[in-house]
């Protein structure tokens, strides 16, 4: 039997405290779903308020107090179940990992929460990364190319362009983000986890670029610098000393941009063509032009995918001396 929708604040008693958005609404819906009525309340101040000072927002789920046994009962059977969908929970561990606490975990969160596991939420109320990634690289962007900038003012614009697209690419932030083992924090729907979504690089990529935007949004300019001058300081070095980063990893999109850099082309523009498929398995098609010359095409299931797939292309056609 489930509670009125009259009770009295009054009459509520808390059953979950956290500090996280989407984990309330999860709560709320798993009660809902065996008949208890729950709400949830939060302290949480506007964006720029909790930049001001260290204030951790404090969203609680309550019910009605004679059914706070039976809530709490729910709540640690769920939590007891087998389920391969969360990440690692530890944010605190993660927060050291970073080098930054977080004011509202709940940016955190949301970097780490994959478009899959949106599409299983009942409540509709989780959102997923790809904001985020969007926001990251362009601050990601800006950071680096103003590094190259001050630290390399001797360098040419090709030189500089080489070290950016090489530093940006996909599959270094990969590894930049298995390093700091993103993958095991990442919130994945039941299917993304179970076909190794962990280990995917563009998965962790994606979550690197949106943990910036999350730096960023939180604590400002400053902390979304400081973390990505420390990610890639080792490998900005090994520039300054003349020789290739160990950790810097190859992929055709970077090296595409080399080799047009390299014979004085402009850098190449990637543009959707098409998309098939339902929103949580969509098929992309993407073609890599220069200039008004279209090099190559290629689909993915994702857009990045299909983008390395398209430069695949357009490097081979561009090696080979073909038209």
């Amino acid at each position: 039997m489930s509670d009125s929708p009259n009770t009295s604040s009054d009459a509520l008693a808390t059953v979950l405290l956290t500090s996280s958005d989407a984990e309330a609404s999860i709560v709320q819906a798993l009660l809902r779903s065996h008949g208890l009525r729950a709400i949830i309340t939060s302290d949480k101040l506007g964006a720029l308020a909790a930049l001001r000072g260290g204030h951790r927002p404090t969203v609680r789920v309550k019910v009605t107090a004679e059914r706070v046994a039976d809530a709490r009962a729910i709540i640690e059977m769920a939590r007891g179940a087998d389920d391969d969908r969360g990440g690692a929970h530890d944010d605190a561990r993660l927060e050291e990992t970073l080098g930054y606490r977080f004011h509202d975990r709940g940016l955190l969160e949301r970097a780490l929460t994959h478009r899959s596991l949106v599409h299983e939420d009942p409540t509709d109320s989780v959102l997923d990364n790809e904001s985020l990634e969007f926001l990251g690289d362009a601050v990601l962007g800006f950071v680096v190319a103003d590094l190259l900038f001050r630290e390399f003012p001797d360098r040419d614009e090709g030189e500089k362009s080489k070290m950016k697209a090489s530093l940006r690419s996909n599959a270094t932030l990969a590894k930049l983000g298995a390093v700091l083992r993103l993958g095991d924090f990442l919130l994945l729907g039941k299917g993304e986890a179970k076909s190794g979504g962990r280990a995917k690089h563009a998965l962790v990529a994606d979550a690197f670029e949106a943990v910036i935007a999350a730096i960023f949004l939180d604590g400002g300019i400053g902390p979304a610098r400081a973390f990505i001058e420390r990610q890639f300081a080792q490998m900005l070095g090994e520039f300054q000393q003349g020789s290739r980063p160990k950790g810097l990893a190859d992929d055709h999109k970077s090296r595409l941009q080399e080799w047009l850099a390299a014979h004085s082309q402009p850098p190449p523009v990637y543009v959707v063509v098409g998309e098939d498929g339902p929103d949580h398995c969509k098929v992309f098609a993407v073609a890599v032009q220069v200039g008004q010359t279209v090099l190559a095409q290629a689909e993915g299931s994702s857009k990045k995918e299909a983008e390395r797939g398209a430069a695949a292309g357009a490097l081979e056609r561009l090696e080979s001396g073909g038209d």
